[in-house]
């Protein structure tokens, strides 16, 4: 047996006939054979969120805590904690806590742990078959929370924060972008209290409401969340916070709580801490399977640039009826001979990020054909 195992009301058993036996990072994992990912699957997996899974190993490896109490709420197969076994750094881990509310998803994490015997080396873990709410407030508390459920992330917001460590990390997944991102934004207003925006900013400026209401759920308890790593990618969106427990790191941090270009209110402060991205950049080149390293490349580069927004380069040629758009390697050149920072953006494929003012730019875009 894999460290010390505490397993709640696991009396359904799971016939892995019904499964297949699928490879993510260094783990192995039994997951449903289903076409369709829903909600309504009894053991929930879903591939299309690996690059979730990797930033998150990334980043916990890049940082300097040790012996962190880890909790997944909603765990499903358990591929997450499990790659954590097998991936993070020895002496990362303190224990690892997963639960779900589906007596199969955890029949099939024992399972899944077990088929990862070897590469796990060790480590503690407890799982429990509880709701993900209350699995939280009967808790002691941990060191890092990972909620990352099928929609909103909001019934869970409260008691994470509330059994979150002074010193600890959150990490939060939307997967509702229709909302946060305009297409309904009366859902966005009664979910997330902020009016968003449906045009080319909207993936940043739905990440930054999203930032905005869990600080303000934290705020209630006088904890201050900054966001040390945040990104929007396909159908979700991904915040890491450093919580600070203290009544004036929770003021700073409402200060900085705003409108831009008449969506939000939303956090108005910086997606990331540069020094930690530049961490996970060296931590990502070794890595001994597939990774969107291109994605974290675009994120390193406009980690230095603080600014609010990017400008859609497609959008300016068609509103100056330019006959064709320029290189953006001619643009980046360009404006960064002027003085000023400017790099792509992983918000868009056909943005640019810049501290260059709106009309200089615009006309510096016009003179590159």
């Amino acid at each position: 047996m894999i460290g010390q195992c505490a397993v709640v009301i696991l009396k359904e058993s799971i016939k892995l006939t019904m499964y297949k036996t699928i490879t993510e990072g260094s783990a192995s994992i039994h997951v449903p054979v289903n076409e369709k990912i829903s909600h309504k699957l009894d053991v929930f997996y879903n591939p299309v969120m690996k690059f979730n899974r990797d930033i998150s190993i990334l980043l916990l490896n890049s940082i300097e805590s040790k012996n962190l109490t880890i909790a997944d709420p909603l765990a499903g197969s358990g591929v997450r904690g499990i790659r954590f076994m097998c991936e993070l750094d020895r002496g990362k881990i303190a224990t690892i806590a997963f639960n779900d509310h589906s007596a199969k998803a955890c029949a099939l994490i024992k399972k899944n742990i077990e088929l990862n015997h070897d590469s796990a080396r060790s480590r503690p873990y407890t799982i429990t078959n509880q709701d993900a709410n209350m699995f939280l407030l009967q808790s002691k508390g941990f060191d890092y929370i990972d909620i990352d459920p099928f929609g909103s992330p909001n019934p869970f917001l409260n008691n994470a924060v509330i059994r979150l460590s002074r010193t600890g990390l959150l990490a939060v997944t939307a997967t509702d972008t229709s909302s946060l991102c305009g297409t309904y934004a009366r859902v966005c207003r009664r979910r997330y209290w902020a009016q968003p925006h449906h045009n080319h900013l909207m993936h940043e400026l739905g990440l930054r409401i999203l930032i905005r209401k869990v600080q303000l759920v934290a705020s209630q308890f006088e904890k201050a969340l900054e966001p040390v790593f945040s990104y929007s990618k396909e159908h979700y969106m991904r915040v890491f916070f450093a919580v600070r427990k203290s009544k004036s790191a929770v003021d700073k941090i409402i200060d900085q709580h705003g409108t831009y270009q008449d969506a939000g209110p939303l956090w108005t402060g910086r997606l990331w801490d540069n020094e930690l991205v530049k961490r996970m950049m060296n931590r990502s080149k070794p890595l001994p399977y597939p990774f969107d390293r291109e994605c974290l490349n675009r994120i390193a580069q406009e980690a230095k640039i603080s600014t609010i927004g990017f400008y859609d380069i497609h959008m300016i040629c068609k509103a100056h009826k330019m006959p064709a758009v320029p290189k953006f390697a001619r643009i980046i050149d360009s404006v960064k001979q002027k003085g000023y920072l400017i790099s792509p953006t992983h918000f868009s494929p056909t943005g640019l990020r810049t501290t260059m003012p709106r009309e200089g730019f615009e006309e510096l875009v016009r003179n590159c054909i």
